[in-house]
């Protein structure tokens, strides 16, 4: 867990059919009994509901509250939806109020990392789950273990599992034992800051661009407008036949046969008010005459000169598209801070624009840093390495559709340093640089930036990428990625490309994110957000799964190639084993 609660937390872990449940609610008057204040998290896997339907409280969240709030004299419940994504546990236990709770009893979770009692019933036919579990600080069980030295109970004697939550619960309240300094890595370079804290950091400090040009719409695609758009037309433009067939008045649909006065091509008209018991042979996208309001399609038809009959029941205005159906005259079609692709551009030019106003495209300005680097297409020296890093984000940057602005590689040079630095700052919107900013790294580039603006050197709760500095440059964004090559990838996906997509206008952009099974177990470290890299795939069944590319060292650029995805695993989870669910964040198009 991420947040420290001045109380303890004890889970109880079992497979389904174990009887969790049933055993908590026989346990529960033995521990009120005993004095303690309870609260209590139960983890379901399924939708559920808590109020019944019919009550006033579920009619109002039904009908579109998104927080409600019931209350009476004896109790109040709060019930929230997220059908964006499920609670971190972490933010759940924050909704505790734990002055008035002595412990935190939690039924399920059992991926998560925090101390819990492994329940476990042979008749189930489940694994054990303590021998990949650190957390589980005791077992109740119908059959003893061997092999572990962690306190045992029989899952029947609820008066021995009583007392363990007891003796648990007086123990850990009391006051704690502070750590040596020396005691981890992290308190001399500590990890501060979330991913998404990060994330937030950012984008509160950097702004669009003002600047707007006019773009052909054959050149939109990447662009992000500048201004609303409303349709000058009605889409479509005139009531027309949706299909080839034979036009006719509705009011004449139970008539035996019909008079074909007319035969109707797209791009072409019949200019006349059609009469009682005419009909006009159309194509589809034709406009239909004047009084016809119906469409009988060609194959319900016969035809015989001059005369035609339909061997279907006809319904008054079928297979007809009005006038301004799909886009009435005057409605909105695009809202400023759109982003073009292919479908935007064909629905503008369909409205008849032969261009619109975009935001200028974003200047971005890059090079790497450290003698060690070599540029590629040269014999290698001794003791350097190719640079790649430059190369995988200026990749990343044609995707967004930014102008590069490439300063090479920067030797580990504190005046040349400040004069690249200076440069890039003058010439582009945003700085970014790879290398030289993690613990231990040569302080030339610090040196320069502290000299040149405010940056701030961060420690990121994640994995790879933990290294970042983010900061201003004569008023100009700095971003200074790690040295590693997978971990400026994942660095620039998280930090780097929600800042410029918000730099180059585009609104309430969010990276896709769905959720996969995994065909096999993930570990992570709890406390941080883990990025894996990934292969998804639909299997037998249509069900999205998800495996790793294999080893996962940040040094890996094959794996990174090989990857269509990153699997992301929250600081709450710890393992993530075959078979669960796990969030998945595709890269198609994003490297």
């Amino acid at each position: 867990m991420n947040i420290q609660l001045p109380i303890p937390i004890l889970g109880f872990a079992a497979y389904s059919g174990t009887g969790k449940t049933t055993l908590l609610e026989a346990l529960l008057p033995k521990l009120t009994n005993a004095g303690l204040r309870i609260g209590m998290l139960k983890h379901a896997h399924h939708n559920f509901d808590v109020d019944k339907e019919g009550k006033d409280s579920y009619r109002l969240r039904k009908a579109g509250a998104s927080q409600m709030l019931i209350s009476s004299r004896n109790r109040y419940a709060l019930m929230t939806e997220t059908p964006e994504s499920e609670s971190e546990f972490d933010y759940l236990l924050t909704r505790f109020d734990t002055d008035k709770l002595d412990i935190i009893l939690v039924e399920g979770c059992k991926n998560i990392a925090f101390p819990k009692i492994e329940l476990h019933r042979e008749v189930v036919g489940k694994p054990w789950l303590y021998p990949s579990d650190n957390n589980i600080i005791a077992i109740a069980a119908d059959s003893n273990v061997t092999d572990s030295s962690l306190p045992q109970m029989n899952i029947n004697d609820l008066d021995a599992i009583a007392q363990f939550v007891i003796d648990y619960a007086q123990q850990n309240n009391q006051p704690k034992a502070q750590k040596s300094e020396g005691a981890c890595c992290d308190t001399l370079s500590p990890a501060f800051l979330s991913v998404t804290q990060g994330q937030e950091k950012i984008l509160s400090l950097v702004a669009p661009v003002q600047e707007v040009e006019g773009c052909s719409i054959a050149d939109t695609v990447g662009r992000v407008l500048a201004n609303d758009v409303s349709s000058p037309v009605n889409v479509p433009q005139y009531t027309n036949s949706a299909m080839d067939g034979y036009a006719i008045r509705g009011e004449d649909a139970e008539l035996s046969d019909f008079d074909v006065v007319a035969e109707v091509l797209a791009g072409h008209a019949y200019d006349k008010p059609l009469e009682k018991g005419q009909a006009v042979k159309i194509m589809t996208g034709a406009p239909t005459p004047e009084n016809a309001d119906t469409v009988i399609m060609r194959e319900q038809a016969q035809q015989e000169g001059d005369k035609v009959t339909f061997n279907a029941s006809i319904k008054v205005g079928q297979n007809v598209r009005q006038a301004g159906e799909d886009l009435a005259k005057g409605s909105a079609v695009f809202e400023k801070g759109q982003r073009f692709a292919s479908p935007e551009m064909g629905m503008i030019a369909s409205l008849g624009f032969g261009q619109c106003e975009v935001f200028r495209k974003l200047k971005v300005a890059i090079f790497s840093t450290g003698d060690e680097v070599q540029a590629p297409g040269s014999e290698q020296q001794e003791n350097a390495i190719y640079d790649s890093n430059r190369f995988t984000i200026m990749g990343m940057l044609n995707n967004l559709g930014c102008e590069i602005l490439d300063f090479g590689i920067i030797e580990d040079n504190e005046a040349l340093m400040i004069e690249a630095l200076e440069n890039a700052s003058q010439q582009a919107d945003v700085v970014i640089t790879s290398g030289g900013v993690s613990v231990g790294d040569a302080d030339y580039i610090k040196l320069a930036l502290d000299k040149l603006g405010q940056i701030d050197f961060w420690r990121i709760n994640m994995r790879p990428g933990r290294p970042l500095a983010f900061g201003q440059i004569n008023n100009k964004p700095f971003f200074g990625l790690p040295g590693n090559p997978v971990a400026v990838m994942v660095s620039f996906i998280n930090f780097v490309e929600p800042a410029l997509r918000k730099m180059q206008g585009e609104v309430n952009w969010q990276p896709l994110k769905v959720n996969a099974i995994a065909t096999e177990d993930l570990r992570s470290r709890q406390g941080r957000t883990e990025f894996s890299r990934g292969i998804y795939e639909l299997d037998a069944r249509g069900q999205l799964t998800v495996r790793t590319t294999g080893k996962q060292g940040s040094g890996i650029l094959r794996s990174m190639s090989e990857a269509n995805c990153l699997i992301e695993v929250s600081p709450a989870v710890d393992t993530v084993k075959t078979g669960e669910s796990v969030t998945i964040i595709p890269l198609q198009g994003r490297i």
